[in-house]
């Protein structure tokens, strides 16, 4: 132990680190040993199963779910905008934005869509053909406009008052400062988090099945829970599961990148 003290600080935090890794292994070799990896093999990663779903997988329910997020994602970001520049500009309809961005921040999702699929419908007998998809898309918009919308807002007030007096000494309006020089640099701000929240809703698409779906329309989660019934297998599971990650990785690692380029402190 004496020996270890003297060390210098840079050679301790390396034997430090190696001891942490060489217990690491140890930790899972004495957890893998008795797992019974055959049976986990069969009923979760069976190759056979995730070649039958293949390629409707990718043709249907990742296209659908990339489908729904886009849709959600840009008819949220631009309402979201709107929230925020009522928010922002306080009165009555900065009263309507903020009762909206928490009213719809405290909700779970699933009771949006479920509200917009099935209520809307009986309370509008015009409304009565609106289609599953439509009434989830039409949720997630809503739920993802409330927290875009914070997100937008604090990009807005993150721009130097400087630029906006800046470009009212040159003759703009208040509308024309706030589209032309105060929005495109408080959007450059926000890129990150915007990242990070299409990521988030890529997933909050599974909650649209509580819409009602037809096979043609179903998301990775719908499509994949329906396969589990069909084979009686876990496989098709993990099969979704990397199509998440294969979208959702190189997401974050691009918000991560992104992060770290417009952070002026770097």
């Amino acid at each position: 132990m004496a020996a270890f003290i003297h060390l210098r600080p840079t050679t301790r935090r390396r034997l430090g680190r190696w001891a942490t890794y060489v217990l690491a292994v140890v930790v899972v070799v004495v957890v893998a040993l008795p797992v019974n990896w055959p049976e986990i093999g069969r009923l979760f990663f069976n190759p056979e199963i995730a070649a039958k779903m293949w390629p409707t997988v990718v043709t249907v329910a990742l296209k659908n779910t990339l489908i729904y997020t886009f849709a959600g994602f840009v008819g949220g970001t631009i309402f979201g905008t709107v929230l925020a520049l009522m928010k922002i500009g306080r009165g009555p309809f900065g009263a309507f934005a903020t009762a909206y961005i928490e009213f719809f921040r405290g909700i779970p999702m699933l009771l949006t869509i479920f509200a917009i699929a099935f209520m809307i419908p009986i309370a509008f007998p015009g409304a009565s053909q609106l289609s599953g998809v439509v009434g989830g898309v039409i949720g997630l918009i809503m739920v993802t406009a409330a927290y875009t919308a914070e997100i937008i807002r604090s990009g807005i007030q993150a721009v130097p008052p400087g630029q906006a007096e800046a470009a009212r000494s040159l003759g703009m309006s208040s509308l024309q400062t706030m589209f032309w020089v105060v929005l495109p640099q408080g959007f450059r701000i926000v890129i990150p988090p915007l990242t990070n929240e299409f990521v988030m809703l890529l997933k909050d698409t599974s909650l649209i099945f509580i819409a009602g779906l037809m096979v043609t329309e179903k998301e990775l989660t719908t499509f994949a829970r329906d396969d589990v019934s069909k084979y009686f297998n876990a496989t098709p599971l993990m099969v979704a599961a990397a199509a998440y990650l294969v979208v959702t990785l190189p997401l974050t690692w691009m918000a991560g990148k992104l992060e770290k380029k417009l952070d002026p402190k770097r």
